[in-house]
């Protein structure tokens, strides 16, 4: 008898400061619409230096962690690209500040916002053969272009954390998927630089191409046509770049789905137009979007397309189950979200300004208000600081 193994809980944290993107744009000099539906961002996640990805993941943990659970994690798969460190794994101090057991294996992975999925398909691999084991996947990450460039508008960050076991409550994960790599310089940074260097319009083209190549190479391995998914949930750097991949696709199904599939689309992209871009968690907090915001049957195949600049791509698939609703908390999400303080432009470029240095200096971070219950106290003996509240 084969097990269905997938996604068992999902869990997401941000902080609680946002920028309105309609009040970035006239600081900017810009048209309000050019942010709010040219890029299709309302709000923007602003991270104070008190969180990071590590964090971030433990907040996001946290909601889906109890005492028995963290004594059955065999392994923390950790996806991000804003690293702490070039060789210590955050997925060890995230396993640390989480209490969980010495015998955990603890592993960071990174291919640009593809490193979550990296995680969750190899976590779903891990279980099929040892189906009593249970993995956490992070995806965690801060999005950091720069003050006045290009790719301001598309900044955020945040924390998704998802339990992968056999049995699981929320997505049974389809066996077959399609993924396609090539050597494509549409976003990257340099080990000496804090933010990204990218060429956006270059880089929406290459996501859109490679949507296409693993679709169709999907649909020829499985035989699956449109008709087979109720809805298709995208990797959203920014909202209006998972539209243009849908309307790619939207004309092989009948006019009925296709408004049923658009939708869907509007509601996996409720969060992430509120929260911004979280890199490697951005797939999934589309998901978890579509989860509280959607109208879903259980037994529903639902599609995925992951993308990682420079690139990497993976389309993927996974039934809905009957119980999705019991592995999520949506009164906290819900809470988390709507009770975030709103910060000027003039706010948000101090605490931007405000990250921990990029240097050894010992460094106490002003923690006098942090609400999370993990933070980040400073710097001292070139060691991070982690605090539990």
């Amino acid at each position: 008898m084969t097990v269905s193994v997938g996604i068992d809980k999902i869990g997401f944290y941000t902080p609680d400061l946002y920028l309105d993107m309609a009040e970035l744009a006239t600081v900017r000099g810009e048209d309000p619409n050019k942010y709010l539906i040219g890029i299709g961002q309302s709000k923007q996640a602003v991270i104070p230096p008190t969180q990071d990805i590590v964090t971030m993941a433990a907040n996001a943990a946290s909601q889906i962690l109890t005492p028995a659970l963290k004594a059955e994690v065999a392994m923390v798969l950790f996806g991000t690209e804003s690293g702490i460190d070039n060789s210590k794994a955050s997925a060890v101090y995230l396993a640390h500040l989480l209490g969980l057991s010495p015998q955990t294996r603890a592993i960071e992975l990174k291919q640009a916002c593809y490193g979550a999925t990296a995680g969750l398909q190899l976590a779903a691999d891990y279980v099929r053969v040892h189906p009593q084991a249970k993995v956490l996947v992070i995806g965690a990450d801060v999005a950091r272009y720069g003050l006045r460039t290009a790719g301001e508008v598309t900044q955020g960050g945040g924390a998704v954390a998802m339990l992968v076991t056999a049995n699981p409550q929320i997505l049974a994960l389809d066996g077959v998927s399609s993924y396609h790599t090539e050597d494509v310089m549409d976003f990257w940074r340099p080990t000496y630089r804090t933010e990204a260097l990218v060429d956006g319009k270059y880089s929406t083209n290459v996501y859109l191409d490679f949507f296409k190549t693993v679709w169709a190479d999907y649909q020829q391995q499985t035989d699956r046509t449109i008709a087979d998914f109720s809805a298709f949930v995208f990797h959203l750097p920014f909202t209006k770049m998972g539209r243009k991949g849908l309307r790619q696709i939207l004309p092989e199904a009948q006019p009925d789905q296709q408004e049923s599939l658009k939708a869907a689309f509007e509601a996996s992209q409720e969060d992430n137009r509120n929260v911004g871009n979280l890199y490697t968690g951005s797939l999934y907090l589309s998901l978890l979007s579509l989860l509280r915001h959607g109208q879903l049957a259980s037994g529903t195949r639902l599609g995925f397309f992951s993308y990682g600049s420079g690139a990497e791509g993976e389309f993927f698939s996974g039934i809905l189950q009957p119980n999705y609703q019991q592995g999520f908390d949506d009164a906290t999400l819900t809470t988390l979200l709507a009770q975030r303080k709103r910060v000027s432009v003039a706010e948000y470029e101090d605490i931007y300004r405000a990250q921990l240095s990029n240097d050894s200096r010992d460094v106490q971070l002003p923690v006098g208000e942090e609400t999370a219950q993990y933070y980040l106290a400073g710097r001292r003996n070139q060691q991070r600081q982690y605090r539990e509240q």
